[in-house]
């Protein structure tokens, strides 16, 4: 049944579509999520901060960090103490984007506000060195770490947010799939400043299409030989694979 759908109860008044054999789902392990172009593990400090933190030199202007809450990093030694103060937490529950050739780690990505209960969980955290920008690993990681939310652990809803003026953020949710439902206005206070929210979502019933139109864009055989890709994610979203 499409979300959103009602029933009526026995007083004649609308009520959302009943769930008798919901439970409660597991939350996240810290098993590694392999994939084609890369794998996404556990943080640690000891395995991944030195390579981050080269990675992340290569933001000349530290623009990828305005809209985190934390960062940029002037030293190694600052940013290790930093990935040693999330590492191993329970939630948020961060992770290394780890190249597949070079074995070195160029992003970072979590897990947060999970609520086994209701099965919602929301991807965050997300940091990508400009060596994972715009490459299949960055949407290859993406794609994982959506597949065990939906596909491993069972979950109902994904989510997504991002100040609502980072454009880059939105423009990635949008090509991801994820569906935009609204601004929270006033939501935080960031770095001295206002931030209103930005709330974007996947659901369950949606995941399968999407996950097809994935998996048809990390298929190698949809990059040429010089890596360029031939149809865009987007475009496979909105033509599924007839049959």
């Amino acid at each position: 049944m499409p979300a959103g759908s009602t029933h009526q109860n026995a007083l004649g008044q609308p009520v959302g579509e009943l769930l008798p054999n919901w439970t409660s789902r597991p939350r996240p392990g810290a098993a590694p999520m392999l994939g084609r172009y890369c794998r996404v593990e556990a943080l640690d400090a000891d395995a991944h901060a030195a390579s981050l933190h080269a990675a992340n030199c290569a933001d000349l202007d530290g623009r990828s960090w305005t809209y985190l809450a934390y960062g940029p990093f002037p030293s190694k030694a600052d940013y290790s103490a930093w990935v040693r103060s999330v590492q191993g937490r329970p939630d948020p529950i961060f992770h290394a984007i780890v190249d597949a050739r070079s074995g070195e780690a160029t992003g970072v990505a979590s897990y947060l506000r999970i609520v086994p209960e209701h099965g919602v969980v929301e991807v965050g955290h997300i940091h990508y060195a400009p060596a994972l920008q715009r490459t299949p690993a960055a949407t290859e990681a993406m794609y994982l770490m959506m597949r065990r939310a939906f596909d491993e652990l069972g979950y109902r809803r994904y989510e997504w947010k991002c100040d609502s003026l980072n454009a880059a953020s939105r423009r990635a949710a949008e090509r991801l799939g994820f569906a935009y439902e609204g601004t929270f206005c006033n939501a935080v206070v960031v770095k001295g400043r206002n931030r209103d929210t930005a709330w974007f979502a996947v659901t369950d019933a949606r995941w399968p299409a999407l996950r097809e139109a994935f998996e048809r864009w990390l298929d190698p055989a949809n990059f040429d030989a010089q890596g360029r890709q031939r149809q865009p994610l987007a475009q496979l979203r909105e033509r599924p694979r007839p049959g």
